[in-house]
């Protein structure tokens, strides 16, 4: 059973969790608990950024939950990567990605761990969250081949599962390294473990500028064409929130200390690790560079994630990416 709670911002009051009222012409959209989406929302609500739309979100235990959702037109928009919208495009789906995050996960090892690179994971006990094509793990597994001519998915004994629990394996002894996503590495740093690579970084030899964003605004090319306006609005909005997070100082600091609460973390230390996490995630490509660098890579992630990954056309379908961003 999916569960989800809603909530709506904007043109109504702030409503309860549950039960609460739609509001006419409301974006619905898809947040994951303890997600930085539900984080951002948040600061445009603080902010006074929700002008002429209302947003009405409604929570997933999981990505795949959401996707499920925005198949099936209960949400309007979710966060999902451009692989999966070009994928379902290449078979007559009509969904468009805008880019908002360049965010990516990491290789994290236990305090006092002997491995120190991804070539020390040979023959290792290695835990990647989420499944065999998620795209930190081929980007891992491309990464391997390029620059040590390593086949990583045979040379190490791996194990897929969600986040917090390839996290407790990692605790527990059962595995040497995980592959997390960016959340669980900032929690995992916080709580004295480190990073053996940030899979951002895997990008730049592979062709790629570092601050390719990999995670944006799913939704279909004809809710766009008649919500535009409203888009268009919650797009600039969702850009100022991110500016507030994201940027360096003292007001965004300050903003931090107010979302505690939102991001579940443990303490003060892990809201700083989750900061400084979040901020390494702030697009920096422009929209010329971004299209540009999306097709190469796609091709990379095909080579290696087949059909099982792309679907029916290894080259980026027309339309992925919606032309306003």
């Amino acid at each position: 059973m999916i569960m989800t709670r809603r909530t709506t911002l904007g043109l109504l009051p702030a409503l309860a969790w549950a039960g609460a009222a739609r509001a006419e012409g409301a974006i619905r959209i898809g947040t994951l608990r303890f997600g930085s989406l539900a984080w951002e929302l948040d600061v445009m609500r603080q902010h006074g950024l929700v002008e002429g739309f209302a947003i009405e979100a409604t929570e997933f235990a999981s990505g795949p939950a959401s996707q499920v959702a925005l198949q099936a037109g209960s949400v309007d928009v979710v966060l999902q990567d451009w692989i999966w919208t070009s994928r379902l495009r290449s078979e007559g789906a009509p969904w468009t990605f805008s880019p908002a995050s360049a965010g990516l996960g990491a290789v994290m090892v236990p305090a006092g761990s002997a491995i120190a690179s991804v070539g020390d994971l040979k023959g290792k006990r290695l835990g990647v969250a989420g499944g065999p094509l998620d795209k930190s793990w081929l980007l891992l597994r491309l990464y391997a081949r390029k620059t040590l001519q390593l086949e990583l998915d045979s040379a190490v004994e791996k194990s897929f599962g969600p986040p917090p629990l390839m996290s407790a394996q990692l605790e527990a002894g059962r595995l040497d390294a995980v592959l997390t996503y960016w959340p669980f590495a900032a929690r995992a740093e916080a709580q004295g473990r480190h990073s053996v690579l940030d899979v951002a970084d895997t990008l730049v030899a592979l062709g790629v500028p570092k601050g390719m964003p990999m995670l944006g605004f799913v939704f279909s090319d004809a809710w766009a064409g008649r919500n535009r306006a409203a888009l268009m609005g919650f797009l600039a909005a969702s850009r100022k929130a991110r500016a507030i997070l994201g940027s360096s100082g003292a007001t965004s600091d300050a903003e931090w200390v107010r979302i505690a609460p939102l991001t579940g973390a443990r303490d003060a230390a892990e809201v700083t690790h989750l900061r400084d996490w979040y901020r390494r995630g702030v697009v920096g490509l422009d929209d010329a560079d971004f299209r540009a660098a999306a097709s190469g890579l796609y091709a990379q992630f095909a080579s290696i994630g087949g059909a099982d990954l792309v679907g029916p056309s290894p080259v980026l379908a027309p339309g992925t990416f919606w032309p306003s961003v």
